[in-house]
């Protein structure tokens, strides 16, 4: 197992020193190892009484690891050695870090754009097997993706359930659905670990064990760890995590994540909706902000802000990591990705226990799935009082008077810098892009420019993904977000077959739904919709650098 451990400093360190002997002295880790549901008050003892499995799924996890195999063996002799998995959220971010950090191909579908699923499909599906992941077995995103891939296995000639695999509950729709359908494999998880503490279950083994990544040794470091874990000891890195993410005064509710070199590909995104979702309830929690080295988070030491630096193991560097700017409140995290996942998961637990809220429900996130099905059901999805707006080029832009009057002129630098100046002084601003995540990353660089324009941090979440991430936090957290939302026309759509709607209703649905749960929980929202996705994005780059300009 590599080495985990972490440094603290400034409120950072303070934290630890001042929850984490208290921690030790109410046996929170050995009673956290033996599943005990009370760690988090009455309130929360029902669900926590279901969903603490996460802690322990090593018997479970290491039986499906000749299945996994054995299936890998099976589908490559066919010719079939493209995975491509259809989840969200808890199912999709976990297998993404593993299969990136191990170098192995993995497509991770976790959208309803129709570009993005077009292209996914147009790069062929005769050598593919389709991972459809879900908990509930009810995902209408990951059941849409199902339904287009199953269609085109059949266009193609081929027998779609040759090519269907499925991870889910067990008794769920899904579940029956596939055994009735005669799907390749059905693998079912164990039902009280929640989705976004799944990682080491067969929601993160089997697409990434497809995929041809080692997960025996994922499985080693993680075991290896939990047993450092258990331990009610006060250099316990898990009790020291959770206090100084809980635990500083007053509390630095905005987490900055950057990665120096730490050889692991995307974990603050798993991370994000692993603690967002888990303590963004109650106006309270801590927020992940996901940002690259050297932005400009990460040389402020504002009061709210806490630098998170996941850093290559000690023994394999010849020098300390740090920058002569860099914030001095600040964790340093190291270790191996299997020891990482359950540290964050452990350390998450730990964390919410101190802020007093239960971390396995999300109450806010069912509000916009809610709002999105009844604009399905609506003849327009779109419907509602429209908000003022304007239009700059091929950008409309909507949202509060006074970011639609900075770009009265035809402005949309003007519009960025107007909704900068909506962040309220102990803010942030997340934006929410609903385009092909894969197809438009240059994207991206408006998290950057807004942080630089605003001083304050800045989100970047890609729709709808976020909405089974960062959507709890948005909503149930500090009220201290603004949100600027991405939207887009696009020339291709895709039918979902036996549905009464397509992929790009069912996105703008998504969209619409949550910017009217936003604004009910009084959020201000802005919304830039791109009737041409090419010009549009150019437009905003423009912008986003400074330049007037409404030409790409």
């Amino acid at each position: 197992m590599s080495s985990l451990g972490l440094q603290a400093t400034g409120d950072a360190l303070a934290a630890i020193d001042r929850h984490v002997p208290a921690l030790v002295a109410e046996r929170v880790a050995s009673r956290l190892a033996a599943q005990d549901p009370t760690l988090w008050g009455p309130d929360a003892e029902e669900e926590s009484s279901r969903r603490l499995g996460w802690m322990d799924p090593f018997e479970d996890s290491r039986a499906l690891v000749p299945q996994i195999e054995a299936l890998r063996a099976e589908l490559a002799a066919e010719g079939i050695t493209r995975v491509v998995l259809a989840g969200m959220g808890g199912s999709s971010l976990a297998p993404e870090v593993i299969a990136a950090t191990e170098g192995r191909p993995l497509t991770v579908l976790d959208s309803t754009d129709p570009e993005m699923v077009g292209n996914v499909l147009a790069a062929g599906v005769t050598d593919t097997v389709l991972v459809v992941s879900s908990k509930s077995g009810s995902t209408v995103e990951t059941d849409a993706q199902r339904r287009v891939f199953e269609q085109a296995f059949t266009d193609a000639g081929l027998e779609p359930g040759s090519h269907l695999v499925v991870v889910t509950d067990p008794g769920s729709p899904l579940e029956q659905l596939a055994r009735e359908s005669g799907y390749r494999h059905v693998f079912t998880a164990d039902p009280t670990v929640g989705g976004r503490y799944s990682a080491l279950t067969a929601f993160g083994l089997v697409p990434t064990g497809l995929a041809g990544v080692d997960i025996a040794s994922l499985l080693d470091d993680a075991e290896e760890t939990r047993e450092v874990l258990s331990t009610d000891d006060t250099d316990n890195p898990g009790l020291q995590l959770g206090a100084a993410l809980a635990g500083t005064e007053p509390l630095r509710n905005k987490l900055v994540f950057s990665d120096e070199s730490s050889g692991m590909v995307g974990f603050g995104s798993w991370a994000e909706q692993l603690i967002a979702e888990s303590t963004g309830k109650d106006g309270t929690g801590v927020l992940p902000v996901v940002v690259e080295s050297g932005d400009p988070e990460t040389t402020s030491d504002a009061a709210d802000l806490l630098q998170i630096r996941l850093v290559a193991d000690p023994e394999d560097r010849e020098e300390s990591i740090g920058h002569p700017d860099a914030a001095q409140h600040a964790l340093e995290v190291y270790g191996s990705l299997g020891a990482q996942l359950i540290l964050w998961e452990f350390a998450t637990a730990v964390a919410s226990r101190i802020l007093g809220i239960n971390p396995f429900d999300q109450p806010d996130v069912e509000a916009a799935k809610t709002a999105a099905r009844g604009l399905l059901d609506a003849t327009d999805s779109t419907s509602g009082t429209p908000e003022p707006g304007t239009v700059i080029g091929a950008v409309q832009v909507t949202g509060p008077a006074d970011v639609v009057q900075a770009g009265g002129g035809g402005d949309l630098a003007a519009v960025l810098d107007a909704v900068a100046r909506l962040v309220p002084a102990h803010g942030y601003l997340a934006v929410q892009a609903y385009l092909d995540r894969l197809g438009y990353t240059e994207l991206e660089v408006l998290r950057v420019a807004l942080a630089s324009r605003s001083g304050r941090p800045v989100t970047f979440g890609w729709g709808p993904r976020f909405l089974h991430s960062t959507g709890q936090y948005h909503k149930g957290g500090a009220p201290e977000g603004v949100f600027l939302q991405i939207t887009a026309d696009s020339d291709l759509d895709l039918d979902i077959p036996g549905r009464p709607f397509t992929f790009g209703r069912l996105l703008s649905a998504q969209a619409a739904g949550d910017a009217s749960v936003l604004r009910e929980h009084g959020r201000p929202v802005i919304r830039l919709h791109l009737t041409e996705r090419t010009e549009g994005v150019g437009v905003l780059l423009h912008a986003a650098n400074g330049t007037k300009g409404t030409d790409a």
